[in-house]
């Protein structure tokens, strides 16, 4: 009797283990790219005014995975020739070290509302920050973002293999 059992088995292992079905259907399309990156370029800035309480919002062209995460990034201007992109959130404090105003964003799978907040956010001397910004968008797999140094969005776009060519540009 034992050895009917194991001739079965071993049969049955062998039947199994070659089976082969057909191949599955594709993936939705768009989900197997690592990343997604936004940019509003000129003449499209933000501005961050009293009229819009010192926040702006982007609506993404279509929902973002569950599985996905935000990074944001402002544009600092150029350094020898080269980008500067600071992630956020991007504090700035007042020579005491008391915090002067902070720049942040909340996400969901639909939109990106970043923010500007502070103490005095009229006073003209922030309106190099207020006015006229660029910000970088980077949508990417959590576990992604886990395991790159989101402080620098050059090394998130080279780990997410994303050239320049491929940053969708954001029209107001």
């Amino acid at each position: 009797m034992k050895k009917i059992l194991t001739l079965f088995a071993v049969i049955g292992l062998i039947a199994f283990s070659s089976c082969e079905g057909p191949e599955g259907p594709p993936g939705e399309p768009g989900y197997n790219i690592v990343g997604t990156v936004y940019e509003n370029v000129p003449p499209n800035y933000y501005n961050f005014t009293t009229s819009n309480n010192f926040r702006v919002r982007y609506v993404f062209p279509q929902r973002i995975l569950d599985s996905d995460v935000v990074l944001v990034y402002r544009f600092g201007g150029v350094d020898s020739g080269r980008d500067i992109w600071e992630f956020l959130p991007e504090t700035h404090y007042f020579d005491d070290g008391t915090r002067d105003f902070s720049f942040d964003f909340t996400f969901s799978d639909s939109f990106v509302d970043i923010y500007l907040n502070g103490g005095n956010l009229t006073d003209p001397a922030l309106d190099q920050y207020r006015l006229n910004q660029i910000f970088r968008i980077v949508v990417v797999p959590a576990d992604f973002a886990s395991s790159v140094n989101k402080n620098n969005i050059n090394d998130v776009m080279k780990a997410a293999k994303l050239s320049e060519s491929q940053v969708q540009k954001i029209k107001l």
